[in-house]
């Protein structure tokens, strides 16, 4: 595995947010981060593309995987209880594999089969779409749906479906955190 993609060792447990976009995942790690004081990563493909100004192409998926476990990693040394992903390179394989019609780089693969996490939170698209200048598949939601929970369920990875609006996702989540650190 490429050295850039390792993951750090955590004293904390990693919760990834995970599911298609504009199903509220950055503004429940937020909530998240600030009820438990601690950090969140932010997607980190976000920053990267706001900053290139075009299109993504095959030969930014590395660069995007670097930059978004670059970012893991600082938070992991700042984190308290908890450090919540706004995604994670499991989700980066996902998006390439559709938006690429089965292509990922090895080094992804590998290291998203690698690298451990405590727990996801899958957002499902029961929440309005929320366009912006990077969202482009307002109408494939479902598929992609599907695409992210086989992911899960393939590779055997413990999981919550979290439906309804910000309050109740929020509520879940704190629910099964609290479950999650009891065991």
């Amino acid at each position: 595995m490429e050295k850039k993609l390792e993951q750090q060792p955590a004293n904390c447990l990693r919760i990834v947010l995970f599911g298609p976009e504009s199903t509220g995942k950055t503004t429940l790690a937020k909530q998240l981060a600030a009820h438990f004081n601690t950090e969140w990563v932010p997607e980190y493909m976000r920053e990267y593309l706001e900053k290139k100004g075009e299109n993504i192409s095959k030969e930014d998926l590395i660069p995007i995987a670097n930059g978004q476990i670059s970012s893991e990693n600082k938070a992991t040394f700042q984190a308290s209880k908890y450090l919540f992903c706004d995604t994670n390179l499991l989700e980066l394989k996902v998006y390439c594999e559709y938006y690429y019609e089965g292509f990922c780089p090895y080094a992804i693969k590998e290291a998203a089969f690698t690298h451990r996490y405590d727990y996801y939170f899958l957002t499902d698209i029961d929440v309005p779409w929320e366009a912006d200048n990077l969202r482009d598949r307002p109408y494939d939601r479902s598929t992609l749906f599907r695409m992210f929970e086989k992911e899960l369920q393939n590779l055997n990875l413990p999981y919550t479906k979290l439906s309804g609006n910000k309050e109740e996702r929020f509520e879940k989540a704190l629910h099964f955190l609290k479950e999650l650190k009891r065991n």
